[in-house]
């Protein structure tokens, strides 16, 4: 039995309360896997988490210009596979028509080097060049299971007052004549399918080449340079032992992590009121169902990313940066779940929104918003603070965990003590809503943080899953 401030409870209660719950699976925390993984996927996953943490050095394939050592360097907050506090440089020149400057090592800079002479730099023919937050991965396989044809749904027929449209990019992994694809991953939507993710990111941050991606960049394009500091023969990238390669393994990591969590999960005023001042036109409050023939268990799964995954004119948000068929004032719609944790750092795609509380830097970032943006934010402007506070509220519960009151990405005792000491736990009625800070502990949303919710905390507590499911070795799978 367990006890808590004077309060026991027998393993005949806390099997009758896990029952009444069984059907509602303890949502996965950023960094955790999907759900439901068998045991083959989940070693998949494992051994693909590796790969993304592995640290390159130059005999294994680094450089010889690099963003940085690792795949998880840059995609670490909160978890292995979220954002990152650093950011890369874009650049070019502005044209008309925008040139990328490919000859002198464009778009994108390298700012690392195995050996000084070959760091590169922003050169004078660049008369733009920004910066740009790392996104997250988290969910980024149900996002790839989504069907194509709803994207483009809402580019046939927008909402009253957008006008989106899908990029349709070239996989690396296909044939040259293939048909081109649905972008949906990147800040411009210029990537279709996690592998080639996989592919031109190993590339482009690591220096590391790949049957995707064979041929090793020139630092700002000097082939001499080249021939001086790498020495490691192409493609670098090669089959393990079970035939899989190191981008196949960085690509199952991505495939295989969990949307982030949502708490709560519905029914949160501020929600409503998103919706009616236009912010749900491109961030898509209707869920989405993934494709039937996805991967099990990534399939028939329905999800709420809050994107509609279009290019839309972003006004003077421009970048000033072409990507494939999106121009220079162009941004696909981000996903929203998961906001919380950038919150806490930088918003917006080149992290400009910073310094503040995690709701001032939520509202600052709203107000930012131009171009197909522009009527959203002036319509939140024109909320009551009240109002404005809920929508805050609502977008802050994107991205955290059931139970974890201190907010910190985790469910302990310290979430415990506050919630005791909150007087939450307030026993079977009718206490509090969805908008209230005890919300976080209402696990089945009725109104309190009674036994039936304190047993799914323990639970969460402990790792493991309410209807746990287990591994071949008996350890909880989360």
């Amino acid at each position: 039995m367990h006890i808590r401030s004077g309060l026991m409870v027998s393993a005949a209660a806390f099997a009758l309360t896990a029952a009444a719950v069984s059907a509602q699976e303890i949502q996965p925390r950023m960094g955790e896997v999907v759900p439901g993984l068998n045991p083959a996927q989940q070693a998949r996953f494992d051994a693909g988490q590796l790969a993304f943490e592995h640290v390159f050095d130059a005999a294994g394939g680094l450089g010889p210009i690099m963003n940085d050592e690792s795949c998880a360097a840059c995609h670490s907050l909160p978890r292995v596979g979220g954002s990152g506090a650093k950011v890369v440089t874009r650049f070019g020149n502005s044209g008309p028509p925008f040139d990328p400057l490919e000859n002198l090592g464009g778009s994108l800079l390298q700012r690392e080097a195995i050996s000084p002479e070959c760091l590169e730099f922003v050169p004078p023919e660049a008369n733009v060049a920004i910066f740009r937050i790392t996104p997250s991965a988290f969910g980024a396989g149900l996002v790839e299971a989504i069907k194509p044809q709803d994207i483009m749904r809402r580019e046939i027929v927008p909402p009253p007052g957008v006008s989106g449209r899908a990029h349709r990019v070239h996989a690396l992994e296909d044939p040259p004549e293939a048909k081109r694809k649905v972008g949906r991953f990147g800040w411009k939507a210029q990537v279709a399918t996690l592998l080639t993710f996989s592919g031109d990111a190993s590339l482009n941050e690591l220096g590391f080449t790949n049957r995707l991606a064979p041929v090793e960049n020139a630092p700002n394009g000097n082939q001499k340079l080249l021939k001086l500091c790498d020495n490691v023969p192409d493609p670098e990238d090669g089959p393990d032992p079970e035939g899989f390669h190191q981008i196949d393994r960085q690509t199952d990591f991505q495939k295989f992590l969990a949307q982030p969590p949502q708490t709560p999960r519905s029914a949160m005023p501020g929600e409503t009121l998103f919706t009616s001042i236009g912010c749900a036109s491109c961030h898509v409050a209707t869920p989405y169902v993934t494709a039937a023939n996805a991967e099990p268990p990534l399939a028939n799964q329905t999800i709420k990313p809050y994107s509609d995954f279009l290019l839309h004119n972003m006004g003077s948000l421009a970048d000033g940066i072409v990507q494939g068929d999106a121009k220079e004032d162009e941004f696909r719609t981000p996903a929203l779940w998961g906001l919380r944790a950038r919150a806490k750092i930088s918003l917006l795609h080149d992290g400009r929104v910073t310094g503040g509380t995690m709701e001032d830097n939520v509202k600052n970032a709203i107000a930012a918003h131009d171009g197909e943006g522009l009527v959203a934010a002036n319509n939140f402007a024109g909320l009551l603070t009240p109002d404005k506070d809920k929508v805050v509220r609502f977008l802050l519960s994107l991205g955290r965990a059931e139970f974890d009151e201190e907010g910190d990405d985790d469910v302990d005792d310290f979430d415990w003590f506050f919630l005791e000491n909150a007087g939450s736990f307030t026993g079977p009625g009718s206490f509090f809503g969805p908008d209230d800070p005890q919300a976080v502990a209402d696990f089945d949303q009725d109104g309190d943080f009674d036994l039936v919710d304190f047993t799914v905390m323990q639970r969460a507590m402990t790792g493991a899953l309410v209807g746990a499911q287990e591994r071949a070795d008996g350890s909880p799978v989360r």
